[in-house]
């Protein structure tokens, strides 16, 4: 149990996903991925490194033990879940890769195939999708590639064959399906950033005291509960990250 939280059922966190290149309907994205392609997979790293890569995705899983990780999730749109991922921690990665003295930030990139995710073949976001950290918070331990849920891979509606978890902030910066990561000096634009800045920023830390335009924070709708209950800053990881963000202006709503 994560905070004597029980976990969210398998059923329900395999058939309820945002998954915009799939489909804006989260009970659809399960079935319109079923024949999504995931092996072979490969993740180019580069940028400001010393040693930039192509990564196959089985030597990652040879090369770095599978931890499993037991998170809360929390939805900007005010639903949570409480999920045993499988992965490893991104920081191990990026040390292999050394990261210059420049590098500030990782931005990541998922996979663009309008074929396979027909979902891309809309105008809904500028594809692919693109997130971004900045270098402190892609190196804390908490921060995982996620490969698997349930100590099975990951099926492909939940962000197969690799994905990134970062617990403290809202679901749609844990960018799915990742193809490449690059070190930069600058801070990303994610794709939420570009498509609607007024309500996307770059930190998106979960914040109980700052609402959204469109959906209330301060309580969430765990899935698989009736009753609605309090968000917590930082989506309980305040003891793990708030010093990340000392000085900062957190009323921000990100």
């Amino acid at each position: 149990d994560e905070l004597g939280d029980k976990l969210t059922s398998c059923e329900d966190i395999t058939n309820y996903n945002n998954f915009y290149e799939f489909s804006t309907e989260k009970e659809e994205v399960a079935s319109l991925a079923r024949n999504f392609r995931t092996s072979p997979w490969t993740v180019k790293v580069g940028g400001l490194v010393s040693k930039p890569g192509v990564f196959d995705l089985d030597d990652l899983l040879r090369k770095y033990p599978q931890e499993e990780r037991i998170y809360r999730l929390r939805c900007v749109e005010g639903w949570s879940m409480v999920i045993p991922w499988l992965g490893f921690p991104l920081a191990a990665l990026l040390k292999e890769v050394e990261p210059t003295s420049r590098a500030k930030y990782v931005r990541f990139e998922s996979l663009y195939d309008p074929e396979q995710m027909s979902g891309q073949k809309t105008d809904l976001l500028d594809w692919p999708y693109v997130e971004g950290l900045r270098l402190d918070e892609a190196m804390h331990n908490l921060t995982i590639l996620a490969t698997g849920l349930y100590g099975k891979p990951l099926p492909p509606q939940d962000g197969a064959p690799i994905r990134l978890v970062v617990p403290w902030k809202y679901g749609f910066k844990n960018i799915k399906s990742i193809v490449k990561m690059d070190l930069v000096e600058e801070m990303p634009v994610s794709a939420w950033m570009a498509a609607a800045p007024d309500e996307y920023g770059f930190y998106a830390n979960v914040n109980p005291d700052v609402p959204h335009p469109r959906w209330p924070q301060s309580s969430e709708r765990r899935i698989g509960e009736l009753a609605r209950r309090k968000t917590l800053p930082f989506n309980g990881y305040a003891e793990e990250v708030a010093h990340l963000y000392s000085g900062m202006d957190l009323r921000k709503f990100f």
